[in-house]
């Protein structure tokens, strides 16, 4: 319990950190946001909507002392302000519209590389110098070392436009409604295949040669010789006694590797046109609209550290060591 709590306190204070940061993100950089979208703009303001447009997106005269504890009550209540590209819709509800679709491709993604990469390094480390524990762990390495946007790219190009197998982009057809149906339901399938693909051939590499790795250490401990000499079957042996304690670092490092599928999945969206949260990032980011800017990254920064909290508490369960720490 002291282990749980001490991390909930270390997440509490990086969100807070977040949330701070996110605060004088817009209030540091050079210019002015309300400017920049003015000269964008072909319309005329008055100077008391000029106004009011700078006090919305907290870039007015007042003192940052006085904007900060305004700003903390706002976020904590779930008011992250007006989109100024899709007005006078809120954030949220443009976040909410949107952040279904990247949970749904990065944690497939996400299980997909887990399970295949483990599997893969759980067969190399047991049948050592084989071709799987000899030439796929250095393959899969040099995939996992093309940018996520390239890999998506070349695989869109080739599934895609050149063979035909595979949608284009979006997240379902172009006119089918939205149901919890057979239809609607293979229809979304078809066209994840694709910009899961390429999150889940960059990392699944890695997480075949942490396993690998590990599975070796493992091998070589008393229990494993103990297992051997009683004469227990060997796929007895690789699943219920190496395997088993090989994945606690595989545990940990799903903590780690969450921010970089996020960032996967966001660039990934970028290129599939995939209606998630980088697709909308992209478009606000265009837009100049900061309050939707900001709302995003908040957003994905509290769903990494609820995810990582998850993990730690998961890995307490599996390793009962850790509590008395």
């Amino acid at each position: 319990m002291g282990f749980i709590l001490r991390r909930l306190g270390f997440y509490v204070v990086a969100f807070w950190l977040s949330i701070t940061l996110n605060f004088l993100l817009p209030r540091l950089m050079p210019g002015d946001p309300v400017s920049r979208m003015l000269s964008r703009s072909q319309g005329r303001l008055d100077p008391d909507q000029i106004e009011s447009l700078r006090r919305l997106l907290g870039v007015d005269a007042r003192p940052w002392w006085e904007q900060y504890p305004e700003y903390l009550g706002r976020i904590l209540s779930g008011d992250f302000g007006i989109s100024i590209s899709r007005f006078p819709t809120p954030v949220t509800e443009v976040i909410g519209s949107q952040l279904g679709w990247t949970l749904l491709l990065g944690a497939t993604s996400l299980l997909f590389a887990v399970v295949i990469g483990n599997l893969l390094g759980i067969l190399a480390a047991w049948r050592r110098g084989s071709f799987l524990d000899s030439f796929v762990p250095p393959f899969l390495v040099f995939i996992g070392s093309f940018p996520y946007f390239w890999l998506a790219m070349g695989l869109l190009w080739l599934f895609g436009v050149t063979l035909g197998w595979a949608p284009l982009r979006h997240a379902f057809s172009v006119g089918l409604v939205p149901g919890w149906n057979l239809a609607f339901i293979g229809d979304v399938a078809a066209h994840l295949v694709l910009p899961a693909l390429s999150i889940v051939l960059v990392s699944v590499g890695g997480w075949m040669l942490a396993m690998r790795n590990t599975m070796i250490a493992t091998n070589s401990e008393d229990y494993i010789l103990m297992a051997e000499a009683k004469g227990l079957r060997p796929s007895r042996i690789m699943l219920r006694y190496a395997a088993r304690n090989a994945m606690l670092p595989a545990v940990t490092n799903i903590g780690m590797s969450i921010g970089f599928i996020v960032g996967g999945a966001l660039l990934t969206e970028v290129v599939f046109a995939y209606p998630g949260v980088g697709y909308q990032l992209m478009a606000a980011v265009q837009g100049l609209d900061y309050p939707l800017m900001q709302g995003m990254f908040l957003t994905i920064t509290a769903a990494v550290l609820i995810a990582n909290f998850l993990i730690d508490i998961i890995y307490v369960r599996l390793d009962p060591r850790v509590r008395v720490s």
